[in-house]
């Protein structure tokens, strides 16, 4: 008797064929297609990048670690397409998601030290238009803590408009918070670039935005391959193509999690659902995606430039401007809203701080809570741990479905702090 084949087979089947598309010499020897350096006392990171190819299905990936100011590792491997084949390079640079908001949030913090910006100011005192429907009140503060409420944008916009800054700030001066400001906070995964951005233009007196300010004040000096809006001069050749997480995917990590946002991912009148909407045809192998300025989402390049510029902050960045008072509030463990540390839009707990994301219980990385930076979705992670001078970073084409703590960075993340550790005692 024939019978159609069941749902569980078809998925079993994905599973292999994912398994299978992995090139075998990948799998069997990646040593071939494993580049770059390691200094004597942290060669446990090359084998756990090595492992993250053999036994954790990585595809092309990245990482780098700055230790003390010095270059400890700098590695990549891979393939940065999937369809070509073509191996991950030296120069390859790719999209890293919300690893991009921290990048963003230094240069608000060179801003701050420069006397442009006070966190403790009302937005609304720089940006005037912003005080409407109950918003003249939030702080700069606030806002970089994700406790706004402003995570959704009512008027629906594309990724192209993105390059008319002018008429972004319109719409985000005329959107409604979705809770009293300051009592409670939620992730704003779109929009939180696009305030950001505003806020650059109106306090620098340039009147530069961040991807502007970040390419002229940051990696001009420190020589860093990362933009935020990527430039024509650019070539497609050096660019890897991200790998979607497939349905295997996001089944075998389901239990991973949270429940809520479990609950929230098929609800599409959630403030999760509609977040991943904003704006409309993102799509992160495109070059128009790429092009805009999306402070929240959108940055590129590699792995050495954002452990780089981690690593100056992490040392205090005296040469980009940074002062001391500035410093010393980015290391300060996060103010929890009076609600909680409950994020109402991921279902966890999480502690956020002038625009960065801080240790926290779901999410404890760095030796201590003096530690600041962001994850991207996907697994991508930059961070400073100021404690130990450390500016880490990893990014990858195959997108994981973890929301935090993915394996492959996390087994790497790992590895560092043993080496040191090692090497310190």
């Amino acid at each position: 008797m024939n019978r159609k084949p069941s749902f569980t087979l078809f998925l079993l089947l994905l599973f292999i064929f994912n398994q299978c598309s992995i090139p075998y010499r990948v799998k069997r020897n990646p040593d071939k297609l494993i580049h770059g350096y390691v200094k004597p006392g942290f060669e446990e990171v090359k084998n756990k990048f090595i492992e993250n190819f053999t036994e954790r299905g990585d595809y092309g990936a990245a990482c780098a670690i700055y230790y003390k100011g010095e270059k400890v590792v700098d590695l990549w491997g891979g393939y940065k397409n999937s369809i070509t084949k073509e191996p991950w390079e030296e120069n390859t640079k790719v999209i890293v998601f919300s690893t991009t908001k921290g990048l963003a949030a230094m240069t608000l913090a060179i801003a701050h030290s420069r006397g442009w910006l006070d966190y403790n100011k009302k937005v609304s005192d720089y940006w005037p238009e912003f005080a409407q429907h109950g918003k003249e009140d939030i702080t700069v503060k606030q806002l970089l803590a994700h406790e706004a409420g402003l995570c959704l944008v009512d008027e629906k916009f594309e990724i192209t408009d993105l390059r008319d800054f002018d008429y972004i700030a319109e719409i985000m001066a005329r959107q409604k918070p979705l809770w009293e400001p300051g009592q409670q906070h939620g992730y704003h995964l779109a929009t939180m670039g696009m305030y950001m951005n505003e806020l650059m233009r109106r306090v620098d007196p340039e009147n530069r935005t961040i991807g502007q300010f970040f390419a002229q004040e940051m990696a001009k000096p420190l020589d860093l391959n990362f933009y935020i809006g990527l430039p024509d001069s650019i070539p497609d050749e050096e660019l890897a193509k991200v790998i979607i997480p497939s349905a295997w995917q996001v089944i075998t990590t389901y239990d991973e999690i949270p429940e809520k946002m479990r609950k929230d991912l098929r609800d599409r009148k959630s403030i999760l659902y509609q977040s991943f909407r904003i704006p409309e045809k993102f799509n992160p192998n495109s070059r128009t995606t790429l092009s805009v300025e999306m402070p929240s989402a959108n940055g590129v390049g590699d792995a050495r430039s954002i452990a780089k510029v981690y690593s100056e902050f992490a040392l205090g960045a005296e040469d980009l401007g940074l002062n001391s008072r500035t410093f010393d509030l980015l290391k300060n463990e996060a103010e929890v809203p009076p609600a909680g540390a409950f994020d109402i839009v991921m279902g966890l707990d999480t502690y956020f701080s002038f625009g960065f994301l801080k240790p926290g219980s779901d999410l404890m990385f760095g030796s201590n809570r003096k530690a600041f930076g962001t994850p991207g979705a996907g697994g991508s992670f930059g961070f400073a741990d100021p404690e130990k001078e450390i500016g880490y970073a990893y990014i990858m084409t195959k997108m994981g479905a973890y929301l935090v703590n993915d394996p492959r960075e996390m087994a790497i993340r790992d590895a560092m702090y043993r080496c040191i550790e090692k090497l310190e005692n």
